[in-house]
């Protein structure tokens, strides 16, 4: 089981496991119209592909923002599909702020 370390100031929820980065989710903060994570990329290390990093990383990054009381809003498509698959663990987030989202990543694509 991998060990998750959220870097807000990154923007980055790494997977490592033995001391080694073994996948991670680059995601940014929403504060308007309210407060969301949003995941942008989801990236698992060449020779970790296979062992389920991809989705536990997301389910801890939905796990992350439930325990903020916060929404998520998956741009990145491993997360959307994810959360079309698990949709107890990951509740939509409100059309309001995917579109707002969607701005500010097409405003400041270096957000990831």
């Amino acid at each position: 089981m991998a060990e998750f370390r959220d870097d807000r100031a990154q923007g980055l929820l790494a997977a490592f496991e033995g001391g080694e980065v073994v996948g991670r989710i680059a995601y940014f903060v929403l504060d308007e119209p309210s407060a969301a994570l949003v995941a942008v990329h989801t990236v698992v290390e060449p020779g970790h592909e296979g062992k389920g990093i991809a989705g536990d990383l997301v389910r801890e990054f939905y796990a992350t923002a439930a325990r903020e009381g916060v929404a998520v809003v998956p741009l990145c498509p491993y997360a959307a599909k994810w959360a079309e698959r698990h949709p107890d663990e990951a509740p939509a987030a409100p059309a309001a702020l995917v579109e707002a989202a969607q701005a500010r990543l097409a405003a400041d694509p270096e957000l990831w």
